[in-house]
């Protein structure tokens, strides 16, 4: 593997690109690994986002998030039982997001690591559920094919 570190003065934010051939279990882990060095807000060692229900503010951990998705102009977080709201947009999520999460339609972006099943529709969305909640969510017939590969590439917990 080959490192390279730019140093580009006035930079705004540091990006870390990395470049692969195939997505591997190894670029994943780094991946993760490099999302986990930010400096977010972190509850009982956990990484959180900042997600609101009415007026109160909540600190979720964010493995605790099976989904995002846009309903109108505004984002929502679902988690196992609730339903928050979400300042950020998509794109700035897939950017903050670590590499469990993956973008399954336009609207979406899943947390892979919760996802129970995904039962294909050759026609229409398939239908992706979570472990430990009745919530489902729609994986467009484009997104398909990538999504099935990481689930298919996740390490097994054993």
């Amino acid at each position: 593997m080959k490192v390279k570190i730019e140093i580009e003065e006035g930079l705004a934010e540091e990006e870390v690109i990395i470049r692969c051939s195939r997505l591997s279990d190894s670029v994943i882990s780094l991946q993760n690994y490099i999302s986990g060095q930010e400096g977010g807000k972190e509850s009982h060692g956990k990484r959180c986002l900042s997600l609101k229900n009415a007026e109160t503010e909540f600190y979720v951990p964010l493995d605790e998030i099976c989904f995002f998705e846009t309903e109108g102009r505004q984002m929502r977080a679902h988690t196992a039982d609730r339903i928050f709201t979400c300042d950020y947009r998509l794109y700035e999520l897939e950017e903050l997001l670590p590499g469990s999460f993956m973008r399954i339609s336009k609207s979406c972006i899943t947390n892979l690591d919760l996802v129970y099943s995904v039962t294909r529709n050759l026609t229409a969305s398939s239908v992706m559920e979570f472990t430990g909640s009745g919530k489902k969510a729609f994986v467009s017939r484009a997104y398909f094919k990538a999504v099935t590969e990481r689930l298919k590439t996740r390490k097994l917990g054993l």
